[in-house]
């Protein structure tokens, strides 16, 4: 049995993941806000016993680096936490663009430093960063959201290729629509002040609160489907859903078609 880490724990895919994770055995410490919380969503009949609840300041260095010094070596990490953030690009705010950015990549770096100079040692290992499709493509209103998670996907390659000779396999997640609490405003940033003129975000925001029940992705399915991937030899970027895989699909035609309708330029700029 292995020894999992996993952030953003008490509810939603989390909590999911946590919980296929403890009937399989395993051994997890999962972060949370609340480690009551956690505790509480938790079926009855899940074994508890090879569980850490742990209430984490990911954005803390210091904090990170403690953590990691108490709870020994770690075989596999599901940087999980996150939440997404409904508005306009000109409506976020400094602090909220920066929560944001703590949450989904200084948070991450954070448990990368703690992590990896123990895997290298052992020459085994395994980090899996759950992104979105939004990592892949955007759509207005989602600006803070994919900002965070375009910089994830940039991370998150560059990290691959730089640990893969010391044996530590590296994994993007990449789901859709995910049939959770992800789009109730427990889980949903909005601005704190919005601005005339950006009506078609106010209703897009509107419907995608209304949307929660209808969400084609399976949760069970998708926290399988990350366990899975930590199972095998995966693609670096492994989208999940049929909605996710059809909107990677359109992002790599439009990107082709963009590069090449750019093709004169670009090749005009070299040195003669």
């Amino acid at each position: 049995m292995s020894h999992w880490f996993v952030t953003g724990t008490s509810r939603g895919l989390g909590l999911e993941l946590v919980t296929q994770l403890l009937r399989r055995g395993e051994t997890v410490t999962a972060t949370t806000r609340s480690a009551a919380r956690l505790e509480a969503a938790l079926d009855k009949d899940v074994d508890r016993s090879r569980l850490t609840p742990l209430e984490l300041d990911l954005a803390s260095a210091s904090a990170v680096e403690a953590a990691f010094a108490t709870i020994g070596p770690v075989d596999v990490v599901v940087n999980n936490a996150g939440y997404g953030f409904l508005a306009a690009v000109e409506e976020v705010s400094d602090a909220e663009a920066r929560q944001m950015f703590d949450v989904q990549i200084f948070g991450v770096w954070n448990i990368l430093r703690a992590v990896l100079p123990g895997m290298r040692e052992r020459g085994a290992g395994h980090i899996i960063n759950v992104s979105s499709i939004l990592g892949l493509t955007a759509f207005p209103g989602w600006g803070l959201y994919c900002a965070g998670k375009y910089a994830l996907e940039g991370l998150t390659e560059s990290l691959a290729a730089e640990v893969s000779g010391f044996g530590i396999r590296v994994n993007l997640v990449e789901p859709g629509y995910t049939r959770t609490d992800f789009l109730r405003t427990s889980s949903l940033g909005l601005p704190s002040g919005t601005l005339d003129g950006y009506e078609a975000i106010r209703e897009m925001t509107d419907a995608h609160l209304a949307m929660p029940g209808t969400q084609l992705g399976d949760p069970v399915k998708v926290a399988a489907a990350i366990i899975g991937v930590a199972g095998r030899e995966a693609p670096l970027h492994q989208v999940l859903g049929s909605d996710s895989y059809g909107l990677a699909r359109g992002r790599i035609d439009a990107l082709t078609a963009d590069v090449e309708a750019g093709r004169e330029v670009a090749l005009s700029t070299d040195v003669s």
